[in-house]
């Protein structure tokens, strides 16, 4: 064992990779469940998205026209999501759970051609000067375009949610769906649109994964990490810079557990790769016992004859 070997420079880069998938899936979730509705299909939605990216990503050879197929099929998975939950009025939870069953299912079918592939590389950005700096260089300037799209991203929807007239008819919706029709306020029309939003950040995440943090395409390669967007909106009650800091809280512990195995350190390799999920678990039993700030509306069937 030799923990001498671990580069703790290298280690905060690391964790801002494996943090960003997370955290494009938590920031769509966080919108939709905003807006009164609970889509348990992130992990279905985000596996399209890894599809759909790099399937476009190779046939083109643009990692940028990738990400774009992938938001777009992430968003298409979602009007799946639309139709049984605001059309047809189905249970919510059930249809999420339809819709990750059938994300998984139908991304192994259109991967089958590309196992072993190679993606296009996107590069990172490099900032004259900044990006050279030491230590502060590597860990925050030195990145793919798409870490800093996450960071942004965050920093929108908190403004929007927190500033903006649509972030306050958004929480209108969220917290009293009822009350916001009676005021004139299209429910279905918000709510819709406000999925559709959350697919395309999960279509997103699920890109960064096959494009960027692992490039390669594997069925099923998602590997549980829209289940934990899904808790981390929980912990984060439904704030997008405590969703960011409990992306970052999940990716350091996913790299450290590698870096631990890769150092040699004398535990099961199987409990190391436990610990990322146990670890949630438990900080998510601790900080979310408050629900007083979950929407009142979440999960709630809008019948537009009311």
């Amino acid at each position: 064992m030799d923990l001498g070997e671990i580069n703790p420079v290298l280690l905060i880069a690391s964790l801002m990779v494996a943090a960003t998938p997370l955290l494009l899936a938590a920031i769509g979730e966080l919108v939709v469940e905003k807006a009164g509705v609970l889509n348990l299909g992130v992990e279905g939605m985000m596996i399209v998205g890894a599809i759909s990216g790099f399937a476009i990503s190779v046939e083109t050879g643009s990692p940028w026209l990738g990400f774009i197929a992938a938001a777009i099929g992430g968003a298409v998975l979602s009007l799946l999501f639309v139709l049984l939950t605001q059309f047809a009025l189905a249970n919510q939870v059930a249809s999420g759970l339809a819709l990750t069953l059938f994300g998984l299912g139908f991304s192994a079918l259109l991967g089958q051609s590309y196992v072993g592939i190679k993606p296009p590389s996107m590069g990172d950005v490099h900032i004259p000067l900044i990006s050279d700096i030491p230590v502060i260089g590597p860990i925050l300037f030195q990145h793919d375009p798409i870490l800093y799209v996450g960071i942004a991203l965050t920093a929108a929807v908190w403004a929007v949610l927190k500033y903006t007239r649509v972030g306050l008819i958004l929480r209108a919706v969220g917290e009293n769906h009822d009350a916001a029709h009676a005021l004139g306020y299209k429910v279905i029309k918000i709510r819709i649109m406000a999925i559709l939003f959350g697919g395309a950040c999960a279509g997103l995440g699920g890109a960064y994964i096959s494009l960027i943090r692992v490039p390669q395409w594997t069925e099923g390669m998602t590997a549980g990490v829209g289940w934990i967007a899904l808790a981390l909106v929980v912990f984060a009650s439904w704030k997008p810079w405590r969703a960011l800091l409990g992306a970052y809280l999940f990716g350091g512990i996913t790299v450290l557990q590698l870096n631990l195995q890769a150092a040699g350190v004398a535990i099961p390799v199987e409990y190391l790769a436990m610990s990322p999920y146990i670890i949630t678990i438990l900080v998510l039993v601790i900080l979310s016992a408050d629900k007083s700030s979950a929407p009142a509306s979440l999960g709630r069937t809008f019948h537009a004859s009311h």
